[in-house]
Parts: structure tokens; sequence; C-alpha cells
């Protein structure tokens, strides 16, 4: 059974997917303060990586924990809400189906209790 991430194209895909992502999120007036001062280079290099392993890709996340990243941001469910809506909307742009959407969603909630309040 080929896992997610091979379904969806691999990282070459995933890297568009996660473009499309942040111009969405960096569109959104309630969530693009927290990258005001981010180098959106390297936060879609690094966010590729993550959600390809997220994914059933290869692991090549080396960032920090998520509870150590999201640090002093205070992120409040509605946060963490949108961006998940964005991201739902971004692998729907890309064609990818609401099964698979469901199932790249449950691995992003399972994250929730390490980015929010903290």
């Amino acid at each position: 059974m080929s896992t997610l991430y091979e379904k969806l194209g691999g990282e070459e895909t995933i890297a568009k997917v996660v473009d499309y992502f942040y111009d969405l999120v960096l569109a959104d007036d309630t969530v693009n303060h927290f990258f005001k001062n981010t180098d959106m280079e390297k936060q879609r290099r690094h966010q590729t990586k993550f959600i390809s392993f997220a994914l059933g890709g290869p692991n090549q996340y080396t960032g920090g924990s998520m509870a150590k990243v999201h640090e002093g941001m205070n992120i409040q469910p509605a946060h963490f809400d949108a961006i998940v809506r964005h991201l739902r909307d971004a692998l729907a742009h890309f064609g990818v189906g609401e099964d698979d959407i469901a199932q790249a969603l449950d691995k992003v909630e399972t994250l929730r209790g390490d980015i929010i309040y903290k």
C-alpha cells in the first residue's frame, strides 16, 4: 500500500501545496501576523519536509519540537483551525480526494496539544 506522500506525488507536489498553503495563510489577517518576522523561504522548505514526513514520506524534518517552535506564540484554537482550513483548501486545490484530506488533517490534529496555548 502506498503512503499518502507517494499518492500525492512526493515532495515535489507537496512543495507546491505548501506554497499555495502559505499564499492562503499570508492573505489571512487572522493568522498572518504569526509570520511577520519569518524567513518564508526557509519556512516553506521546513514545512515541506515536515508535511512530507507527516504524510508517510522520509523523515528529513530537522526542526525543533512542535511545542518548542510555537513557544511564546499563544496560538489559540481559532488560529489552529484557520491553519487547518487553509491546508484543507490547499490540498483540495491540488485535487486531493476528501478521504486523503481527512487522513492528512487527522495527522495534523494530533499536534494541536503541542501547538496551542504555548
